[in-house]
């Protein structure tokens, strides 16, 4: 920004509030559209045997029918209030899509965790998102609606004044900014709270690659391989494999060796370091494994590899699609979607994964790279009491304001837009309440399409 001023800098922020008032996030321009049909757009691409289990995870509630269809807020949220204050965004910010993770270092902390939608636009989308989610969980606990507004109000002014401290921050001190579990700690007086943190930051350091390897793989004939266990784990080319007749992967006799030149690929997307490391593992075997539920019948792989003492590694290959922003929002700057979602990553998580790269398989298919699992630990909302709830979702609220205040360079245009009162808050909890509305009419029509026969699904349990 030069040498303007933080206070200057505020000021252009809270000019906006002429052009865009704080009120006017509470609505969105309503225009016709069939959600089933766009979620059967949605479907294309993906391995056809695995569309029925996705619609099966998607109809489960409608919180989770909202995590499986970012296409229809983005659809939705086309020509809303908007501050013109861009920043790489997320694109899918709901509550299940922030975990706690290792750094490089092996120290923990609490951030967003999947970007296969993120794409430049308005920081508010997010938010949005986010609200959203929140009210649909806050139902499926059996909350009321009041207790809802209030949660998201939670979440909207751990957001605001979150930004207002980064605002006040050197460049250099954001970039390094972490969310740690003792920094979560001292958010919340709660003893209970603590424990509970305390309980999930050992939980998550049992989490290692090491523990995961006897349960998903096998000795045969001397060899480690990967269990197959369709239609959530399976090898792509032998019996078990859901893939289409005709696909390469299929068709192939050695996967290993069909992959090897997308694995040189990836590999030329790490830093000489990371290349090193890498160049000490064997690959031993690969497989198809299900993830997530917006994301099942994309491809996602696991590959397993291991060192000279026989020490594991997963690494995961998840198909990089467009954005689901990419339709209503101007191009991101990547030709390959990979190394839109990686660049994303990197540029709004406080620190990343090891090994984030990406690849084109065998196929044409874009791929990004990341370890399948270490020390990674997602929240289990069902389980939460109303005072974890409201701790969790202020430092999702908080997470995010970090994140846009990193990725964006904006957080004193932001946070002056923002102000110190609750506008901005009541908006977006008048916009969240209706939405969420919006939402459950839409999953009815979703359940409506599968009692009709429209939509073939099948149950996760299946």
């Amino acid at each position: 920004m030069g040498n303007i001023s933080r206070k200057h800098r505020q000021s252009i922020g809270k000019a906006i509030r002429d052009r865009v008032p704080r009120s006017a996030h509470a609505h969105w321009p309503q225009r016709a559209r069939d959600p089933v049909a766009l979620i059967e757009a949605s479907s294309a691409g993906r391995v056809p045997a695995l569309v029925p289990l996705r619609y099966g995870r998607m109809q489960a509630s409608p919180f989770a029918f909202f995590r499986g269809t970012s296409l229809l807020q983005a659809f939705d949220l086309q020509g809303s209030a908007d501050t013109g204050l861009a920043t790489q965004i997320c694109g899918d910010c709901h509550l299940m899509n922030f975990n706690v993770f290792a750094t490089p270092e092996r120290n923990l902390v609490f951030d967003i965790n999947d970007f296969d939608e993120t794409h430049p636009g308005p920081w508010e989308w997010d938010i949005k998102r986010l609200a959203v989610s929140t009210v649909l969980a806050a139902r499926e606990r059996g909350l009321s609606d009041a207790r809802a507004r209030d949660l998201v109000r939670t979440l909207v002014q751990s957001y605001r004044i979150r930004m207002a401290g980064y605002a006040r921050m050197s460049e250099l001190e954001l970039w390094c900014e972490k969310i740690g579990f003792d920094a979560l700690k001292g958010a919340v007086a709660d003893p209970a709270i603590h424990a509970k943190l305390d309980q999930s930051a050992a939980k998550a350091r049992r989490r290692t690659h090491d523990r995961l390897l006897p349960k998903i793989t096998t000795e045969v004939d001397g060899t480690l391989k990967l269990v197959d266990n369709p239609p959530v784990i399976f090898h792509l080319n032998n019996e078990h494999s859901l893939l289409p007749d005709d696909d390469v992967m299929r068709q192939a006799a050695d996967m290993l060796d069909i992959m090897q030149p997308s694995y040189a690929q990836y590999l030329g997307t790490l830093q000489d370091d990371r290349r090193q490391l890498l160049s000490r593992y064997r690959m031993v075997d690969i497989a198809f494994k299900v993830v997530g539920v917006g994301s099942v019948g994309t491809r996602c792989l696991v590959i397993l590899l291991m060192d000279e003492h026989d020490q594991p590694l997963f690494l995961q290959l998840k198909e990089a699609r467009e954005s689901v922003l990419a339709s209503v929002l101007p191009p991101a700057p990547y030709p390959h979607q990979g190394q839109r979602v990686v660049s994303g990553q990197r540029l709004m998580q406080a620190t990343s994964d090891f090994f984030l790269g990406w690849l084109v398989g065998p196929t044409g298919r874009h791929f990004y790279v990341r370890q399948l699992r270490d020390m990674k630990l997602s929240a289990r909302l069902e389980t939460y009491d109303a005072d974890m709830l409201e701790a969790y979702i202020g430092s999702c609220g908080w997470t995010l304001a970090r994140a846009h205040a990193k990725a964006s360079g904006l957080s004193a245009e932001i946070a002056g837009y923002l102000g110190s009162s609750d506008a901005f808050d009541n908006a977006i909890a008048d916009y969240a309440l209706a939405y969420a509305d919006q939402t459950e009419a839409d999953y009815a029509l979703f359940r409506k399409a599968i009692a009709d026969g429209r939509l073939p699904v099948q149950l996760p349990e299946e």
